[in-house]
């Protein structure tokens, strides 16, 4: 049985059962990730980290999508470096525990939502869901996939997502790699719940060193990797003024005027 732990959050919920956890994205309609969830997501990231009998985390979304990505109106020049620095805590959060986590993925998965899933060990996914990095579409590109989806699809695969910004759906998002499965909608919990009663069987203690062995050559370089993505983010893609024209008609619903600088 399932205890649920609401407290003072609004924007996320977290279920326990027994060995495992389900941290579960609740901003409706779609879980945009704006600075308040973000904030937390680090909350129950914490929470969890610390709870011994946990060995499993999974991470979905409430309604119909697991997120729709990043709140765009946090890319503003006045609030985006607060966002990149709240957003990659919790990103290196994910990749920093010795939890084992699970994204489980249906409806929308784009920009941050799927950055969000494809930094966890695990990856099942509706073969309906919509996965895709659209930030160019901005003016803009996500720095934890320039970062990392390289090393899960290959360089060409990566770039053809990130550079055009094109949608895939579940299926070709597993046959890719950013996914373990696909599998349809309805048969999605059972696929998750498989997984967590296998996993939670084992020992919590070889797990999480066994994951520090898995990622112990990638780990050396994502910080870094990420950190100049950032830098590159904040200090060149920033002052282009397509970025900011992105973002500007984004946000005032109309067509980007682009012109190269």
């Amino acid at each position: 049985m399932a205890t649920h732990i609401a407290g003072k959050l609004s924007r996320v919920s977290i279920e326990r059962h027994g060995g495992w956890a389900r941290i579960v994205l609740s901003h409706p309609p779609v879980n945009v990730i704006d600075v308040p969830l973000m904030e937390e997501l680090n909350q129950e990231l914490a929470s969890v980290e610390s709870d011994d009998s946990i060995s499993v985390v999974v991470f979905s979304g409430a309604g119909r999508s697991f997120s729709a990505g990043v709140d765009v109106a946090a890319h503003t020049p006045d609030k985006v470096e607060e966002m990149l620095t709240k957003f990659h805590a919790v990103i290196r959060a994910v990749i920093a525990s010795r939890k084992i986590t699970i994204a489980a993925v249906h409806g929308s998965c784009l920009g941050g939502g799927a950055e969000l899933a494809m930094t966890c060990d695990m990856v099942y996914t509706a073969d309906s869901a919509t996965w895709g990095f659209p930030e160019i579409n901005l003016g803009c590109y996500p720095p934890v996939a320039a970062t990392a989806l390289a090393a899960l699809i290959g360089q060409k695969q990566a770039a053809d997502l990130i550079l055009t910004g094109r949608t895939i759906d579940g299926r070709e998002a597993a046959a890719m790699g950013l996914a373990n499965r696909a599998v349809r909608l309805e048969q999605l919990d059972a696929a998750v719940t498989a997984c967590t009663d296998q996993l939670t069987m084992l020992s919590a203690a070889a797990l999480a060193v066994a994951k520090k062995a898995i990622y112990a050559w990638d780990s050396v370089h994502f910080d870094k990797g990420l950190a100049r993505a950032e830098k590159i983010y904040l200090e060149e893609l920033l002052k282009t003024r397509d970025t900011r024209e992105g973002i500007e008609a984004f946000l005032q619903k109309r067509k980007p005027q682009w012109t190269g600088r």
